[in-house]
């Protein structure tokens, strides 16, 4: 007869920040993740992976839109330094 063993947990925060970093979010699933992989590394929990790609999707986005925040910013003042 096998004894019972009982799976661990999945993490919460880290389902969590896969999926708010594949909606396209930034700072939430990289603040998450962080957090979610503190607890897994305290409490035994699964999740980790979750929380890695959650992590390494949320900080590409946000590198992402730091790109093009800086791209617009080049295009209005080249715009206004030409005077038109």
């Amino acid at each position: 007869m096998d004894a019972y063993t009982e799976n661990p947990r999945t993490n919460v925060l880290s389902i969590v920040s896969l999926v708010t970093s594949i909606l396209g979010l930034a700072v939430v699933p990289i603040i998450l993740g962080h957090i979610s992989l503190a607890q897994i590394r305290r409490t035994g929990e699964q999740g980790r992976v979750m929380a890695i790609i959650g992590l390494v999707l949320g900080y590409l986005t946000l590198l992402g839109y730091l790109v093009f925040i800086g791209i617009l910013v080049a295009v209005f003042v080249g715009r206004g330094m030409s005077g038109s």
